[in-house]
């Protein structure tokens, strides 16, 4: 019961922030059960989701694409982007510091099932204050490194300056 209150925690943010939650049957084949990205909107098909959390991780590939291009992201362009690593990294980074904002363990998103077997390893080292991803956050205006932030009297990583990329 506890994992369906923190994934429609999780929905209600991410409709929050603009981006779209479809609840709809996916047919084809997706990356992760269950979801899929179309048209810059997360698609969940409850009789296939796996792992509620991971539906944060997706809307933060969606986040960190420029506004131009969030209209059409689909999951199959993720892994063909040319800007790939880097928004991969950052929606890792987004996705930890919408764990921390929605007060939810980072455990949610970070399984043991995901991210190859490493998600325990990479919420360990996040919450040790151990990032990455983040010095490209604050390239593109979404958070603050610590140094920074104190030089601009704001907040630092991981609370997030704005969640959606302009």
């Amino acid at each position: 019961m506890e994992l369906q209150i923190e994934f429609d925690k999780a929905v209600a943010f991410i409709n929050s922030i603009g981006i779209s939650v479809i609840f709809q049957p996916i047919e084809s084949a997706s990356f992760l059960p269950g979801l899929s990205i179309h048209n810059g909107s997360i698609m969940v098909d409850k009789t296939k989701l796996k792992y509620p959390g991971d539906i944060l991780h997706e809307a933060g590939h969606i986040a960190v694409v420029p506004a131009a291009e969030r209209a059409t992201l689909c999951e199959a362009d993720i892994a063909v982007r040319k800007d790939r690593g880097a928004e991969e990294m950052m929606s890792i980074a987004w996705s930890y510091a919408a764990c921390i904002h929605l007060q939810l363990d980072p455990s949610f998103v970070f399984h043991d099932q995901g991210y190859k077997g490493g998600g325990g390893s990479i919420a360990d080292n996040f919450s040790q204050g151990q990032y990455f991803g983040v010095p490209m956050l604050q390239w593109v205006g979404l958070a603050l490194e610590e140094k920074r932030a104190a030089e601009e009297n704001k907040p630092a990583y991981p609370v997030m300056l704005q969640w959606i990329r302009d």
